[in-house]
Formats: structure tokens, C-alpha cells, sequence
């Protein structure tokens, strides 16, 4: 039979009867497919858990917050198996490292090496439902680890590519991808099907429907992917190869609003300057969305650096070392910016669009901070204040509320 690969996210695990009620679309999918489920942690149990280490410690090792995180998905998978054999299915429950997903050691935030999947492979031959903890692995070097935020969405792809899947449905608690967060803009129409490339610019950009790094592995791998509601029957939204684009155009927004933005004043202009500061900072698992330096024949320059907010402190830690040997003047940093980007095949080089864009910005009065453009995205910085009434007036022009 085809092999489907099953996700549910924490919300659609986040109690028993949830749980039951998740373990009825395995039995209906399992009638025609083999099936293999991926689960999160319950509800906002990871959230739960970061809580309580922070009540021991401010500064958690990485390899125990790994070791601490992974409970929440061993619970889940334990409570789904014990439904799927209410359920009458044959079913066994693994961890991570039981199916064999090593990753590299990267604590908190390891990247997929290789899955081995003999136990997944036997289980499914001998009739088993197989529940895997989603968001964990284990390194070659025997540790436990965990794929960051959104980790059970690149578990469930990777299995699925690693397994010759025919698909892998990711279930969450909306109806699909979106041309914007409807919970924040109520109104925006749902997207039927959309490409690779475009959702990973999405999921890149601050749409939070789908990992990024699960979207990167099935377009590698050719695994169509399709984002459903798991407390609905309604159709979801395909990820897959889209051939012949038509003429570009937007075909959704996303925004985000966790940045932060650090500004180091008058740096000397010497290159060796800019590759230190960089290395330091992306040695150090610093994720930069943006930085730039303005351009001129002075001896100095202004350095601006956009991050993740919750890479503030590390940031100025590292930041604060260099000051004083780079002889900065000065360091300034703010908390209100954030992000609004246009996402489409192509409209990076569609000139017009680009103007359309800045002409309705300007009707609503939006100060652009700074741009940057891609094949795929247009994407603008600016201050909170004015991301809702820019993002409502862009949905709006180019017709992407219902």
C-alpha cells in the first residue's frame, strides 16, 4: 500500500480527547495507506517546560534543556499509541533516536544527518502503525537532540523523504496557508496550492503553518505536502512543484514582528573589520535577517544588524567583547521594527510591482526603514506602528482578501 506521513501539531494533540479524536483520521487514512505518525508535545507543554527551567536556572546548559524538552513528545506519542489501539489498530510508539534520525551535535538547533529507519521499516511491515516523537534526534555521539522550534514539521518530511512517502499531511489548527495570518487580518483568502519555493519564503519570512527547513527537504526531495485542519474535513493547501508560472504577481504577505535591530556607530572602513564581526556573530548561531552599511567615501561607517529579538542578549554580549578592540564609538538599538514581506515567483524583478507597492505605502503614510528584494520577495522593514494599516492596504491592492 502507499505510505502517508501523518503530523499533528500541539494544538491538535493538546488533550485526550483530542488525541482520540486525531487517532480516528489515522484509522480512516489507514484503511488504504500504510501510515506513519509524528506528534508534538501537548499544547504549549514545551513552553511549559522552558517555564520551569528558568525558575532553576537563567543559563540552562543546551544539552539539558534537550534532554528536558523531549519529554513532552514522548508523552504525546505514548497517549496517541494507547488511542490507536483503543482504536483496534496495531500501533508502537519511538523516539527519535529509536528510529534512528542522527543529526549533528548542535543542541536546541541540530540539522537531520541521516534517518536509518530499520525499526520504522520492520514495524510497518509487520501491519504497525508507527508513532514517532517528533523534534528530537541523536547525535553520532550518542547525545540527545532537538531541531529547534517547528522541529516536528522537518521530523515528518524527513521521514517521509528518508521512506519513499507518497505525501506527508501536516494537521494544525487552521485551514491551510493563508495569503496572511487570518487570526491578525481577518478576511485573507486561503491559497489551494503553492510552490515550494514560495512557501519557503513564507515560512522564512515569519509564516509560522510550516517549518521552513521542512519545506527546504520536500522540495529536495520531491515529497508533496499538504497543510490540513485537524479539527475539520475541509480541503487543505498543496506544496508541491508548480511548472509554468504565469506573470508574477503577490501572492501572499507575511510579517514579523520578534526583531531586533543593532546599530554599531562609525566603524572603520576595513574589511577585516566586517568578516570579524560577522563571523563572531554567526559562529555564535546568530540568525542575521539583515544588515547593511551605508556607502560613501568617509573613513567610517554606520553597521545595522536586524536578528531574531530573542538573540538580543548573545548579540550584545558579543557585540560588547568587540567594542572596545574594534574601536566603536558607539552602539544604538531598538526593539520597534519589524518586517513585511510580499511573496511571489518572480516579482523580485518585476519592476511594477515594485513601484505599485511603494505608491500605496506612501497613500497610508508608512516610513520604510529599509528594503530588500529577491526573486521570490520584497521585503521592507519598518516600525510597529504602521505594519497593520501597511499590510491591510497591500491585501487590498492586490486582492488577496476575499
Amino acid at each position: 500500500m502507499p505510505l502517508i506521513v501523518t503530523k499533528f501539531g500541539g494544538t491538535s494533540v493538546a488533550s485526550a480527547q483530542l488525541i482520540l479524536d486525531a487517532a480516528k483520521r489515522i484509522v480512516q487514512i489507514r484503511r488504504k495507506n500504510d501510515v506513519i505518525v509524528v506528534v508534538s508535545a501537548m499544547g504549549h507543554t514545551t513552553d511549559e517546560l522552558i517555564k520551569l527551567s528558568n525558575e532553576i536556572t537563567k543559563n540552562p546548559r543546551a544539552r539539558e534543556m534537550d534532554m528536558l524538552l523531549t519529554a513532552g513528545e514522548r508523552i504525546s506519542v505514548a497517549l496517541f499509541t494507547m488511542a490507536l489501539q483503543r482504536l483496534n489498530l496495531k500501533a508502537i510508539s519511538f523516539t527519535g533516536s529509536q528510529v534512528g534520525i542522527i543529526t549533528d551535535n548542535r543542541h536546541t538547533d541540530a540539522r537531520i544527518i541521516e534517518i536509518r529507519g530499520e525499526r520504522i521499516r520492520n514495524a510497518l511491515n509487520q501491519g504497525f502503525v508507527p508513532v514517532v516523537c517528533g523534534f528530537q534526534g541523536v547525535s553520532f555521539e550518542k547525545e540527545i537532540t532537538t531541531l529547534g522550534r517547528g522541529g516536528s514539521d522537518t521530523t515528518a518530511v524527513a521521514l517521509a523523504a528518508a521512506l519513499d512517502a507518497q505525501r506527508c499531511i501536516i494537521y494544525t489548527d487552521v485551514d491551510g496557508v493563508f495569503t496572511e495570518d487570518p487570526n491578525r487580518f481577518p478576511g485573507v483568502k486561503k491559497i489551494d496550492k503553492i510552490s515550494y519555493e514560495e512557501m519557503l519564503e513564507l515560512a522564512s519570512r515569519g509564516a509560522k503553518v510550516l517549518h521552513p527547513r521542512a519545506t527546504g527537504i520536500g522540495a529536495r526531495f520531491n515529497i508533496p505536502i499538504e497543510v490540513k485542519n485537524s479539527f475539520n474535513n475541509k480541503p487543505g493547501t498543496l506544496i508541491t512543484h508548480i511548472n509554468g508560472m504565469e506573470h508574477p504577481k503577490p501572492k501572499a504577505i507575511t510579517h514579523s514582528e520578534g526583531l531586533y535591530l543593532i546599530t554599531l556607530v562609525q566603524v572603520p572602513k576595513n574589511p577585516k573589520y566586517l568578516s570579524q564581526i560577522t563571523t563572531e556573530l554567526t559562529n555564535a548561531g546568530v540568525h542575521l535577517k539583515f544588515f547593511f552599511h551605508g556607502i560613501s567615501d568617509a573613513p567610517r561607517f554606520d553597521l545595522s544588524f536586524i536578528t531574531p529579538l530573542e538573540e538580543r542578549q548573545l548579540i550584545k554580549k558579543i557585540i560588547g567583547r568587540l567594542t572596545k578592540k574594534l574601536k566603536i564609538k558607539e552602539i544604538k538599538e531598538s526593539l520597534d521594527i519589524c518586517s513585511l514581506s510580499i511573496i511571489g515567483a518572480g516579482i523580485g524583478s518585476e519592476h511594477k510591482t515594485l513601484a505599485e507597492i511603494f505608491k500605496e505605502l506612501s497613500k497610508t503614510k508608512t516610513h520604510i526603514e529599509a528594503v530588500t528584494t529577491s526573486e521570490l520577495s520584497i521585503n521592507i522593514f519598518l516600525k510597529k506602528k504602521f505594519l497593520d494599516k501597511a499590510v491591510n492596504s497591500l491585501l487590498e491592492k492586490f486582492q488577496l482578501k476575499k
